[in-house]
C-alpha cells in the first residue's frame, strides 16, 4: 500500500509541480567534484578480473560466515547494559532465581500398568480403575518420579528457580520437623484443604484430572553460554532417557519454547520463501530485459553482496532475531532497485554506444541517481544506532552494510560482468 500511494504521489503529484515550474539549466557542480561513480566505471571496466577474485573471496567468507550463523531471542541481551531495564532484568535473572519462564510437564499413564496380570486380584482392580481419582492419586510411585525429575532439573546448567509439588514437600519436610510427607498425609491435605488455598498451592504443579504434574522453571538468561534451541531440544531428549522405563509421557513448553519455535520457523520459512524470491526475481528480469544474460548477471550482482553481509553477520557474531531475520528479504527490495534502474539505463545507451561506452553514461547519468538514494536511506536507517535496543541497532547498521554492499555492486560486480559477458 505505502509503495502504490507513493508512485501515485510521484506520477501525478510530484509531477504536476514540476509543471508548476519554470525550467532551470541544470546544475552538475557535485558531479564534477565528486568521481565516485566514474571511478567505478573505470575501475568495471579495466580490472573485471580483480573485480572477480574478490568477488570469490567474499563468497566464500559470505559462505563461512553463514554456517555460524545462529538463531537466538536473548531478551536481556536486546539491551544495552547500561539500561535500567536490562540492569533489573540482570538482578532478576541472577539473583533471584531466572527470568524466562520453561515448563516442564510429565503425564502419568494408567496406573494399572504398574501391575503385573498375576498379582492382580479382584480388589486391586477395583483400586486401579479408581487409581486416578484425587484420593488415591497420592502414592509413593508416583512421588519418587516427581522427585527424580525435580533433582535432576536443579542440577541442569542455565536452570535457576525449579518449582513443583517437590518444592511442597521439602516445605512440609521441615514443617514436619524432618519427616516426609506420606501418600496419605498428601490425600488428606488435598482433600480438606479449602478451595482457594488449593488453587493458590496445589494447582500451579498438579492436575489430578489430567493425570499430569507441572515444574515451573525459570531459566538464566543471562548466560552467554546458552543456546536455547540446543538446551531446548536436550533438556526433554534427556528427559525422556531419564524417565524411558516410566509409564509417563514428557512435554516441554512456555514462553522459550514458544519463542524459539517461532524463531526456527521464521529462519526454515525464510530460507524456503528466499529460493522462491529468487528464481520470481529471475523470470521478472527475464520479462523486463529481455535478455537471459543480463538476468543472470543482475541476480549474481544481487547474490554476492547479500552472501557478504549474512557472512559478516555469522563471523561476528549477530544472532538472527525477530528484526534481523528480515533483512533478506530488505537486502533484495534494495538491490533489485540498483540492478532494474542501471540495466534499464545500459540497454538505452546501448543501442547507440558500445558497451564499454554505454557503461560510462550509465554511470555518469542513472549511477548518481543511485547513490543520492542510497546515502539518503544510509542517513535514515543509520538514526537506529542511537536506540538502546540492541536488535534495532543491528537492524539499522545492517541495512546501512547492505545499502553500501548492494551500491558497490550495482557499480562495480554489475558493470563488470556486462563488460565480460554481454557483447552487443
Amino acid at each position: 500500500m505505502s509503495i502504490s500511494i507513493s508512485l501515485l504521489v510521484v506520477f501525478f503529484i510530484f509531477g504536476s509541480l514540476l509543471m508548476l515550474l519554470k525550467k532551470k539549466a541544470p546544475k552538475m557542480s557535485f558531479e564534477n567534484h565528486f568521481k565516485l561513480t566514474q571511478w567505478c566505471a573505470n575501475l568495471a571496466i579495466n580490472n573485471p578480473k580483480i573485480i572477480y577474485a574478490i568477488s570469490i573471496i567474499i563468497v566464500a567468507i559470505g559462505i563461512y560466515g553463514i554456517t555460524q550463523l545462529r538463531v537466538e531471542n536473548s531478551f536481556i541481551g536486546y539491551f544495552k547494559s547500561d539500561t535500567e531495564i536490562y540492569q533489573g532484568m540482570k538482578v532478576i535473572d541472577q539473583e533471584l532465581g531466572g527470568t524466562i519462564p520453561l515448563d516442564v510437564i510429565i503425564k502419568f499413564n494408567p496406573i494399572k500398568d504398574n501391575f503385573s496380570d498375576d498379582e492382580l486380584s479382584d480388589f486391586e482392580d477395583e483400586f486401579a480403575s479408581e487409581a486416578n481419582d484425587a484420593k488415591y492419586w497420592f502414592n509413593a510411585y508416583r512421588l519418587e518420579i516427581i522427585k527424580k525429575v525435580d533433582k535432576f532439573l536443579n542440577q541442569r546448567d542455565f536452570i535457576g528457580n525449579v518449582g513443583s509439588l517437590a518444592t511442597l514437600l521439602e516445605v512440609g519436610k521441615s514443617v514436619n520437623k524432618g519427616s516426609e510427607l506420606d501418600p496419605l498425609a498428601l490425600s488428606l491435605i488435598y482433600k480438606n484443604l479449602p478451595d482457594e488455598y488449593k488453587e493458590l498451592i496445589l494447582t500451579p504443579y498438579l492436575n489430578i484430572e489430567n493425570n499430569e504434574v507441572r515444574f515451573s522453571i525459570r531459566t538464566i538468561d543471562s548466560d552467554p553460554n546458552l543456546r536455547r534451541n540446543e538446551f531446548v531440544e536436550s533438556l526433554k531428549t534427556d528427559l525422556e532417557e531419564l524417565l524411558k522405563n516410566e509409564p509417563v509421557e514428557v512435554q516441554v513448553a512456555g514462553v522459550m519454547v514458544l519463542y524459539n519455535n517461532m524463531l526456527q520457523a521464521l529462519f526454515s520459512s525464510q530460507a524456503d520463501t528466499f529460493i522462491f524470491v529468487v528464481l520470481a526475481l529471475f523470470l521478472v528480469f527475464v520479462v523486463i530485459f529481455r535478455s537471459l544474460k543480463l538476468s543472470i548477471i543482475g541476480i549474481v550482482a544481487n547474490l554476492v553482496p547479500l552472501c557478504a553481509v549474512f557472512g559478516i553477520m555469522g563471523i561476528a557474531g549477530i544472532p538472527l532475531d525477530i528484526m534481523s531475520i528480515t533483512i533478506a528479504a530488505i537486502s533484495l527490495g534494495i538491490g533489485v532497485d540498483d540492478i532494474i534502474h542501471y540495466i534499464h539505463r545500459f540497454k538505452n545507451e546501448n543501442r547507440l554506444y558500445s558497451v564499454t561506452e554505454s557503461i560510462k553514461r550509465s554511470h555518469a547519468s542513472i549511477g548518481y541517481a543511485m547513490y543520492y538514494t542510497s546515502f539518503a536511506i544510509f542517513l535514515g536507517f543509520s538514526v537506529m544506532i542511537l536506540s538502546n535496543f540492541w536488535p534495532t541497532i543491528y537492524f539499522g547498521v545492517l541495512t546501512d552494510l547492505v545499502m553500501v554492499m548492494m551500491l558497490l555492486g550495482a557499480l562495480i560486480l554489475l558493470p563488470a560482468m556486462i563488460v565480460s559477458l554481454y557483447k552487443r
